[in-house]
């Protein structure tokens, strides 16, 4: 019974990684199609999601608090259902200020999903690498869904269907939960006691610590202003390539975001095997010229340099996770991990004005890739920074969070 209990609970929690980061960027795709049926342009129609990303990142605290108060279970159902009557309203919207109501929803809840359901989903596990790093790739495939599924609903059905169908979906998933809750066949599971050994002194935890929140703020903003500008960016200029319709830039941006699912689990291997800050570091340093190249490349060359540029972002979370878990206090890691949450998912939503900015300036992406690259070099010098380490080996049975929330 115990066994089943947690592979539902890791079942209905990867499910839930997946739908959190689909229903943010479902958007991005569609919005391409939204500026002649509202007569607006991209950089003012964009900006419509921003109330539904700060809520996204700001809410991620108290939704955890609530979790710990509550339960998981109850949170999740929350979770599942708010998100999918959120996506619905999108799609029944009408007004400008009925579609940001709708993501400021969507927002709302599903910031319950980072501070709960991967707590939730770890909660009795004693080596949590495996069980986590399965949970970042699930994250991962909802990123890489979002514009093919956007694209092929929009092409041909309706923009409006790409939010209502997976709306529904959600909100099924919810009702399913909350039946099983009711039966007993899924329960919030009990924490393992065990004891945690620290695994810097504190005067590196506190240099360590700080210099990390420098570097996810930087990894949040990258990450999401990436994600959000990709599928116009490659319309932009990859069009006589792909052709006309939505269906060719949401296969390439979908294509990109699926490798980098599986980049999580390589990215683990190596923060297993190597130096965890030489690890970090070297992904950092290769984001620095990617960015630039992105910034002005026209060819399809561009399709190569944006995949190797999201794969080098995402291949360094299991080492920026672990360095977090190895510089944040063992009593408190949890809280630690809430507020890397919190600062990574809201710092990211600067990313929307910053991207309507720079687009109704110059209609292009330019100087965004270059301002990301700026912000980059950023994070190298942090990282370069950082409390010098020996190898790093795990303990057996040692919590190596895998997954990645720049997400």
């Amino acid at each position: 019974m115990a066994d089943t209990n947690f592979r539902l609970a890791q079942i209905f929690s990867n499910t839930g990684h997946a739908f959190s980061h689909l229903f943010m960027l479902i958007y991005p795709t569609v919005v391409i199609a939204l500026e002649a049926e509202f007569s607006s342009p991209y950089h003012q129609l964009i900006g419509l999601i921003l109330i539904g990303n700060i809520l996204f990142g700001a809410a991620a605290l108290p939704a955890g608090y609530l979790g710990d108060k509550w339960g998981a279970v109850r949170l999740m159902i929350l979770f599942f259902v708010g998100t999918g009557v959120g996506s619905i309203l999108v799609g029944l919207a009408e007004t400008e200020i009925q579609l940001a109501s709708g993501f400021a929803i969507v927002g709302l809840f599903g910031a319950i999903y980072h501070p709960v359901g991967i707590a939730w989903v770890a909660r009795r596990v004693a080596n949590r690498g495996k069980a986590l790093g399965l949970n970042g790739v699930f994250g991962s495939v909802g990123v890489g869904l979002a514009p093919i599924l956007a694209a092929g609903l929009t092409d041909f059905w309706s923009w409006r269907a790409a939010f209502i169908l997976p709306g529904i979906v959600s909100v099924f998933l919810g009702c399913i939960l909350a039946l099983m809750y009711l039966r007993g066949s899924i329960t919030d599971g009990e924490t393992i006691n065990r004891e945690e050994v620290p695994e810097a002194d504190t005067s590196d935890m506190k240099k360590g610590i700080l210099l990390l929140l420098i570097t996810v703020a930087c990894t949040g903003l990258i990450y999401q202003a990436t994600s959000f500008a990709l599928p116009k960016l490659i319309e932009l200029r990859l069009s006589d390539v792909l052709g006309e319709g939505l269906i060719g830039v949401g296969a390439v941006v979908s294509i990109i975001y699926f490798i980098s699912g599986g980049a999580q689990l390589v990215g683990g291997w190596l923060a297993d095997r190597f130096n965890l800050t030489r690890v970090y570091l070297v992904c950092w340093l290769l984001q620095v010229p990617l960015l630039v190249l992105a910034a002005s490349i026209n060819s399809s060359l561009l399709i190569v340099i944006l995949g190797v540029m999201v794969v080098s972002n995402t291949i360094g979370s299991p080492a920026e996770n672990s360095l977090f878990a190895k510089y944040s206090p063992p009593k408190w890691r949890s809280t630690a991990f809430g507020i890397k949450f919190v600062l990574a998912l809201g710092v990211a939503a600067v990313s929307i004005p910053l991207i309507s900015w720079i687009f109704e300036a110059t209609a292009e992406f330019f100087w965004l890739f270059v301002i990301l690259s700026g912000i980059a070099l950023i994070a190298v010098v942090t990282a370069l920074c950082l409390p010098s380490e020996n190898r790093y080996t795990p303990l057996e049975g040692e919590e190596m969070i895998l997954s990645s929330d720049s997400d």
